[in-house]
């Protein structure tokens, strides 16, 4: 799990209040620590785009667990929202954003790790990201 490094801009990574944990969205990133870029449909295909959604979860789960000390804390996902970097006529921003509620899912099970959920696609996303992904939990 990567240990998260600055914030890009003027935010929390993390608030808590109460039982509520809100996380802010969260871009992809590779393995050398870089945005993946792309637009779907356009210069990234969906298999990539949910690639990157869930480089997108493994940070949140980076952030969560330095700002929480652990995630076994977590009791469960109530929302996530994936903002998916998309040409107008793309018509698969589930089937990427899947890329991490699936390893939501797989992680805390069904119950669990998965929640409400809004998949929506936006004509660009900060450092010309593919995806962006914001969630919202609850403490156990």
């Amino acid at each position: 799990m990567p240990t998260p490094g600055a914030p890009i801009a003027v935010f929390k990574r993390v608030v808590i209040s109460d039982r509520l944990i809100f996380v802010s969205g969260h871009l992809p990133l590779d393995q050398q620590g870089q945005v993946i870029m792309g637009k779907l449909g356009d210069t990234i295909n969906v298999a990539d785009g949910a690639a990157a959604a869930r480089q997108c979860g493994i940070g949140i789960l980076g952030s969560l667990k330095s700002e929480l000390g652990s995630l076994n804390r977590i009791g469960r996902v109530l929302k996530t929202t994936g903002m998916v970097n998309s040409t107008a006529d793309f018509t698969e921003h589930p089937s990427v954003i899947n890329g991490c509620s699936e390893l939501f899912r797989d992680l805390w099970g069904p119950e669990f790790g998965l929640g409400a959920r809004a998949a929506v696609g936006m004509s660009s996303l900060p450092r010309g990201a593919c995806v962006e992904i914001e969630m919202v939990l609850e403490l156990k």
